[in-house]
């Protein structure tokens, strides 16, 4: 179901872009505020958030949250558009998996974040933890790397894109200003974590808390641009929260700077007095040798990037057909 198919055959859109917006906004205060209404998820000066007893608690929270909002999507979706259950489970990206349109998104993050893949692959001799599975392993071992990488991924692309979207394609509005607008609840929704950092960090001056926020709302809201556009563009949420995971995994790309080979921890080596300024000399050139080629690769990746953001985003289950 092309749900802008439904709204072509419809004199009036079934919801009004106040009564999608307000929904949204109750999603959004649903998520954030049991942050805060419990000791146990209230984090202080002497409770942080990546307290593994908060951590829980959160996802506990926010789990009931995603599903209180699941059951008034899917009523308001069955009720206004007369949707069907298949219907509704499409329409939320859930059903059919589509893993050809999984693998096509993470193709196309990979080759944005090339540089940063070059880095910890090549340049920090990742691969090899990776080949022995001992990131994936590391990651998953703590509640800080379930938060990061399944929890907040699965809960957030379940709330901001498979529920918010499709709501507010049953309003007037164009798919071009779906895809603008509602990420726009996905950065506020991490402006609590301004209030977050003053109350952990006493002693930090006010200026770089507010600094910190706006950088935070400004790269949250722009990757919410890319994962409502994927989401919009193959219709699929599993494809989303993995392209959340990976990016929480790599991180904000590296735009400055110079980039140094890891260090391997071991005895110290010694060295005659002639031999320490000619190796100084060489990991000098080495680490200037890997900049440059990290910053081709990621200039590379993000030509790439744009040149395949279209073609590996096409799909016959997208939600709406733009340009």
């Amino acid at each position: 179901m092309n749900i802008l198919t439904y709204l072509e055959e419809e004199t009036l859109p079934p919801l009004s872009v106040g009564f999608a917006g307000t929904l949204s906004v109750a999603y959004t205060v649903l998520y954030v505020l049991p942050f805060y209404l419990s000791a146990t998820t209230r984090p202080s000066p002497t409770l942080s958030r990546d307290a593994p007893s908060v951590i829980r608690a959160r996802i506990r929270f926010v789990s009931i949250s995603v599903t209180l909002a699941t059951i008034a999507t899917s009523y308001v979706l069955s009720a206004r558009a007369n949707a069907s259950h298949l219907d509704i489970l499409r329409l939320f990206g859930w059903c059919p998996i589509g893993l050809v349109e999984v693998a096509k998104s993470l193709l196309l993050t990979a080759i944005l974040f090339a540089g940063p893949i070059l880095e910890k692959a090549v340049i920090e001799s990742g691969w090899k933890d990776w080949l022995r599975g001992q990131t994936l392993h590391e990651s998953l071992s703590s509640w800080i790397g379930w938060r990061n990488y399944v929890a907040g991924p699965v809960s957030e692309e379940i709330l901001f894109r498979s529920l918010l979207v499709p709501l507010h394609f049953l309003t007037p509005m164009s798919p071009n200003r779906v895809i603008l607008l509602t990420p726009l609840y996905f950065g506020i929704a991490h402006v609590h974590h301004f209030y977050e950092f003053v109350l952990t960090h006493p002693h930090t001056s006010l200026a770089p808390c507010i600094i910190r926020s706006l950088i935070q709302f400004s790269y949250t809201t722009i990757f919410g641009w890319y994962a409502t556009f994927l989401f919009v563009r193959t219709g699929n949420v599993i494809a989303v929260i993995l392209v959340h995971t990976f990016c929480n995994w790599a991180g904000l790309p590296r735009v400055w700077g110079q980039v140094e080979p890891r260090v391997a921890i071991g005895g110290p080596v010694h060295r005659g007095k002639e031999d320490s300024g000619s190796e100084e000399s060489r990991e000098r050139e080495g680490s200037v040798g890997w900049s440059i080629v990290y910053y081709v690769f990621l200039v590379a990746g993000a030509v790439g990037f744009q040149q395949n953001l279209w073609t590996l985003t096409q799909s016959p289950r997208a939600l709406a057909n733009f340009g």
